[in-house]
């Protein structure tokens, strides 16, 4: 069993930045993917960035490439998102996802309950 916990979000003006952290508790933290999701009020929830359990691999969605990074620290059990240059469409709740590698899709086996980012413009 896997629980997630987000922190960072706030909010900020447009053009700043955040950075997200999503702290991990189990032992098995090291061998899963770890994804970010965000949802916006009135949409469906999306597929922002994903890293491979390895570290090997980093995806984006397009509407972030350039300005998300997603890493991840294996000893501290946490992945984060450095977000730059943020647009007020970045706004929603952000989520962060483990399990085995799914991509963009949502078949992660484990959730946090998200943090909010709210940017201004």
């Amino acid at each position: 069993q896997v629980q997630l916990v987000e922190s960072g979000g706030e909010l900020v003006q447009a053009g700043g930045s955040l950075r997200l952290s999503c702290a991990a508790s189990g032992r098995t933290f090291s061998s899963y993917a770890m994804g970010w999701f965000r949802q916006a009020p009135g949409k469906e929830r999306e597929f922002v960035a994903g890293i491979s359990w390895s570290s090997s691999g980093a995806y984006y969605a397009d509407s972030v490439k350039g300005r998300f990074t997603i890493y991840r620290d294996d000893v501290k059990k946490t992945v984060y998102l450095q977000m730059n240059s943020l647009k007020p469409e970045d706004t929603a709740v952000y989520y962060c996802a483990a399990g085995p590698w799914a991509g963009a899709t949502e078949r992660y086996d484990y959730w946090g309950q998200g943090t909010q980012v709210t940017v201004s413009s």
